[in-house]
């Protein structure tokens, strides 16, 4: 083990609810066992504030651009150790979205490499246990 601090990584993480259902994505191009199910989330960026982090990285995941911020749910530090050495400290949100979308869709965020593919559907919120990375964490403050 090392006495090394773990850096913190503020993130925004994105709650999107509609009739009971939870937005969520997976990776086409990376295994489900690697990547999981996840909700949008991301990298706060400099001058950006948590609930404009919330929207952008909504918008860049799914592609849905009529959202608005419901509430803030409040904020947990999550470490994705062994993955990286990093302690992620998400803002939590719960978005809702003012446009209709199909059951199942693709989008592409794009960054400064290739296009990363994803495929956007809607879960029960009953079933959000399944979301990777401690990403649930804040899910029952829905109820």
């Amino acid at each position: 083990m090392t006495d090394r601090a773990k850096p913190i990584r503020e993130k925004a993480l994105c709650y999107i609810v509609r009739d009971g259902r939870l937005l969520v994505f997976r990776h086409v191009d990376v295994p489900l066992e690697e990547a999981g199910v996840q909700v949008p989330a991301g990298g706060i960026e400099a001058g950006e504030t948590p609930e404009e982090g919330a929207l952008r990285e909504a918008r860049e995941e799914t592609g849905p651009t009529e959202l608005s911020i419901v509430r803030k749910l409040g904020v947990t530090d999550y470490d994705v150790t062994p993955y990286r050495w990093e302690i992620q400290r998400l803002h939590v949100f719960h978005l809702a979205l003012h446009q209709e979308t199909p059951e199942r869709w693709a989008s592409e965020e794009r960054g400064g490499g290739a296009a990363i593919r994803l495929e956007c559907f809607w879960i029960p919120l009953e079933q959000g246990h399944v979301l990777a990375g401690g990403q649930g964490a804040l899910l029952s403050r829905l109820f």
